[in-house]
């Protein structure tokens, strides 16, 4: 009974999420994670020493705290609710399954800036790439906007849709919200800079673990999705057995690979990250070149993708329901 609750909210969420995105004005609890980290960073750097091993350690209490928090805390939620109603216990799960998804919402973010690469308005793509993307944006050219927002999708339909996906049909809403608050830690804290090299390691390699299998599941997510829209499915295989480990990062360098090979274009190379310039290697082969079109083309694959990530993950938890 569980399990297909599991599913159920989990259809729901999904379907919430591809009509409705997420509205700017609706609290989010990611905005209360990051509250959260900002808070344990400030603390556990007071009650820690600055030296590399006092801060790794602070570190690894501070990712521990935080991800056994969320998911104690969404635990009790959900309780506190199904004592309340069983309907606000199963409002409150599909909320959550919805806030946890991020495709459309990533889907519009990418579109601002093909619209605005479309009226050539460099200025104006360049200001909403920066939205989306961890790089310098504010010397990059049209091509160079165009690159990141693609690749921006690729790493994104993993972290934002097929691991999500994935923890949530093994765990529902509260085992998604523990993966959420994993790559937001990720996302603030586990930048290999002077800053953050020890403090973040912990959640740094906490995330490289929960997005294994998600990132390698999202290549061939994206390989089959290439089959079906028309793209080059054969190409997006090769250039990910070839290129998934051109990447610092051991899983966002596996969907980037499969969506260069998809398009049959060259991402990632050389770039810049608070003002300092990183040469990266090339992903793809150039066999032509990058064009606003292909912000479409990445937007197609994610959403085909995404679909049969739910159909594959969804079948297999009815399956093991079934059973």
């Amino acid at each position: 009974m569980i399990s297909m609750t599991i599913l159920l909210y989990t259809l729901a969420g999904f379907v919430l999420d591809l009509i409705l995105g997420d509205p700017e004005s609706f609290p989010h609890p990611v905005v209360g994670m990051g509250k959260m980290i900002s808070f344990l960073e400030e603390h556990v750097r007071k009650a820690f020493p600055g030296t590399p091993r006092g801060l790794r350690l602070g570190g690894l209490i501070l990712a521990l705290t935080m991800l056994f928090s969320v998911q104690l805390l969404s635990l009790l939620l959900l309780f506190a609710a199904g004592r309340i109603h069983p309907y606000l216990a199963a409002a409150l799960n599909i909320l959550w399954c919805w806030q946890c998804l991020a495709m459309r919402c990533l889907a519009k973010e990418s579109e601002s800036v093909r619209r605005a690469l479309e009226e050539d308005d460099l200025g104006k793509a360049r200001l909403r790439v920066s939205r989306i993307v961890g790089r310098d944006t504010k010397d990059l050219d049209k091509e160079g906007v165009t690159r990141a927002v693609i690749e921006t999708i690729a790493e994104n339909f993993s972290d934002g849709e097929i691991a999500p996906l994935f923890y949530m049909l093994i765990g529902g809403a509260p085992l998604a919200l523990a993966y959420k608050a994993v790559n937001t830690m990720d996302s603030m804290i586990g930048y290999k800079n002077e800053k953050y090299l020890d403090l973040g390691r912990a959640a740094a390699k906490l995330d490289d673990a929960a997005n294994f299998i998600p990132a390698r599941l999202s290549a061939l997510l994206l390989t089959a999705a290439a089959f079906l829209s028309g793209e080059d499915g054969k190409n997006a295989f090769r250039i990910w057995r070839r290129d998934r480990r051109k990447h610092a990062s051991p899983n966002s360098g596996q969907t980037e690979a499969a969506m260069a090979g998809a398009l049959g274009v060259r991402l990632a190379g050389p770039a810049s990250y608070f003002g300092k310039p990183l040469e990266k290697p090339y992903i793809g082969d150039p066999l032509r070149p990058v064009e606003t079109a292909d912000i479409r083309r990445a937007e197609r694959l994610m959403y085909i993708g995404g679909f049969l990530a739910l159909i594959l993950l969804g079948g297999l938890r009815l399956a093991l329901t079934l059973l």
